[in-house]
């Protein structure tokens, strides 16, 4: 089902965008869906995230394997999560990402970034045919803080 147009993320970004741009914008989005999100503290998808929540962000965890982290329900797929999605964050090996990319346009997510050392050329692909911004390859965290 197509989300509406009433969340917080102010998407979407000009085509030509410098990445800069597209980072600050993605930034801006407060639901967030965090793909393979872990719930072992020493695992970059539970203590990112887990930043992200200390500055405000809701995070919505989807894991199949798991029922609940930070005390709230996991959701075993995007599809499976009610309401609308800023942005979907993606802690998963590339041969997934054009899969959730799929997903992500499909319940549509107005946003889309890669972890650090996760790039998938077709998922950026497929993003950018549907207008969606996408990051790949860098830390939100990191990025978080340096702005």
């Amino acid at each position: 089902m197509p989300q509406t147009p009433d969340s917080a993320c102010p998407l979407p970004t000009p085509q030509n965008a410098s990445e800069s741009e597209v980072i600050r914008l993605l930034l801006s989005a407060q639901r967030i869906a965090v793909i393979g999100i872990s719930d072992d503290p020493t695992r970059p998808s539970h203590y990112v995230s887990e930043y992200m929540r200390s500055i405000g962000k809701e995070i919505i965890p989807v894991n199949p394997n798991l029922d609940e982290i930070f005390g709230q329900k996991c959701y075993a797929s995007l599809k499976d999560i009610p309401g609308p999605i800023d942005l979907v964050n993606v802690f998963r090996r590339p041969l997934a990402c054009a899969d959730v990319t799929r997903d992500a346009i499909a319940i549509g997510a107005k946003g889309i970034w890669l972890q650090s050392g996760i790039t998938n050329d077709e998922a950026r692909q497929l993003a950018q045919k549907a207008g969606i911004p996408f990051v790949q390859n860098r830390c939100i965290m990191v990025e978080s803080r340096r702005r």
